[in-house]
């Protein structure tokens, strides 16, 4: 299947002042599977080393940081050439042998002509416990699910793939009854590669489902691991089963009174923090002044928690196929959910925008999304269906006149004097088409 990220991974290995990588993302969005053929495309040799329960590799970074032993015994490890330019050393699973993230700073300063990239699936939590991180001495790459664009080019929609990046063309109005078919059905599969896989070689939808909550039972079978802490456990579960119910609200806010009468926000900061330090929540912070730059008007007690992915958003809220491939009413109460998750999804996956989102004091007018390019604050409103009524957004528009807004639905390419309209098959598009308008 095919995978943007290869394209970075490229430009990566040709840089000029190439350092190690660090490759961060949650478990199974893909990290193992595209390192590997990112090392049978460009080099050839791959040393592919996994550092879970791997004693012998525990024992060559402890004793010091000699780096033409660690590759010596890397080679011998992986039973692979050390050739520098021409071999990939790839260390996974590497927060299981903290020295060895210790190591790359060495190999920065002291072996840059090899190539060598890292990563792990708790790799976010690992960097977060004291290790000594290599600052300036790395390059990072975050992963995601598979984008909508992505998995059209892997069910073999080529064609229709090829077509979102030219959002006025009159193919998205001819075909856009594919386009949605296709959107709702990315929405119950979502984009973890191993479902995608599934979905298209099985074509059940039963099995995608079984897939999500094999995938979601990993994870909780993670919190078990990492947290001695029985109290902690318990709130770090909490918080993660909480979140289909705070993305169905109207308000999306995170409400800690939702997971539990009474509770306080100091009490979850460290489980929320390790779950988005595993890449399966996201943080969205509200700004209630749409100011320049947006950091410095974020408001840290008021935010909103997405999820890694739609797909599995469905998983945990238990809706069935039918729900979300025919629109029935189960769909759509819960759409709103589904389609901001996608929404975030996408811009984060295929983009480097950093998301906020709007409220004012009174939380009477709220903005789904905020962000900046160069110098334009941009609302973007997220619209599930057709229903084009934009009452929010016209009126952050009245009282804040931004050059650009921006509103997401199911409705074609749409410019108006005060907006323009997104189809949300074309949300990965954002930046070319807000440059644009930005110009």
């Amino acid at each position: 299947m095919e995978r943007n990220i290869l394209k970075e991974l490229l430009a990566w290995k040709d840089k000029a002042n190439r350092k190690p990588l660090i490759l961060q993302g949650a478990r199974q969005v893909g990290k193992t599977w595209v390192m590997k053929e990112f090392g049978r495309e460009a080099f050839e040799y791959t040393a592919y080393i996994n550092m879970d329960n791997n004693d012998r590799m525990r024992m060559t970074f402890d004793r010091d940081f000699d780096v033409s032993r660690i590759i010596e015994e890397l080679g011998i490890e992986s039973g692979t050439k050390m050739v520098p330019g021409k071999t990939l050393i790839i260390m996974d699973e590497v927060q299981e042998v903290p020295k060895a993230i210790s190591s790359l700073k060495y190999f920065c300063e002291n072996a840059p002509e090899y190539h060598v990239i890292v990563a792990g699936s708790l790799l976010g939590v690992a960097l977060h416990k004291g290790i000594s991180y290599p600052v300036g001495k790395v390059d990072l790459l975050s992963m995601y699910p598979m984008t909508f664009v992505e998995f059209l080019n892997a069910v073999g929609e080529t064609n229709l793939a090829s077509q979102i990046s030219d959002y006025e063309s009159d193919v998205h109005t001819v075909f856009a009854d594919k386009y949605i078919s296709y959107l709702k059905k990315y929405y119950y599969i979502g984009g973890m590669p191993e479902v995608v896989k599934s979905y298209i070689e099985e074509k059940d939808y039963s099995l995608v489902r079984k897939l999500q909550n094999e995938i979601l039972q990993l994870y909780e079978q993670d919190f078990g691991k990492h947290f001695d802490n029985k109290t902690e456990l318990e709130r770090t579960r909490m918080v993660w089963n909480s979140i289909p119910m705070q993305l169905s609200k109207e308000n999306k806010k995170f409400f800690f009174g939702k997971i539990k009468k009474g509770a306080r926000s100091a009490d979850y900061e460290i489980s929320i923090q390790w779950l988005i330090d595993c890449g399966l929540l996201y943080k969205v912070h509200c700004v209630n002044k749409p100011g320049m730059p947006l950091r410095a008007y974020k408001e840290f007690s008021a935010y909103k928690l997405f999820m890694v992915d739609v797909g599995l958003l469905g998983a945990m809220s238990n809706l069935d196929s039918r729900s979300i491939l025919e629109g029935n009413k189960i769909f759509t109460e819960f759409k709103g959910a589904l389609t901001e998750q996608y929404v975030h999804q996408q811009i984060i996956g295929s983009t480097d925008l950093e998301l906020f989102y709007y409220s004012n004091q009174s939380s009477t007018n709220e903005i789904d999304f905020l962000t900046q390019i160069e110098s334009n604050i941009i609302p973007i409103e997220v619209k599930a269906e057709e229903n084009l009524n934009s009452k929010s957004l016209k009126a952050f528009v009245d009282k804040y006149s931004p050059d650009i807004s921006v509103r997401f639905s199911m409705k074609n390419y749409i410019e108006q004097d005060w907006l323009v309209n997104i189809p949300l098959w074309e949300v990965s598009e954002i930046v070319s088409v807000l440059m644009r308008d930005a110009r």
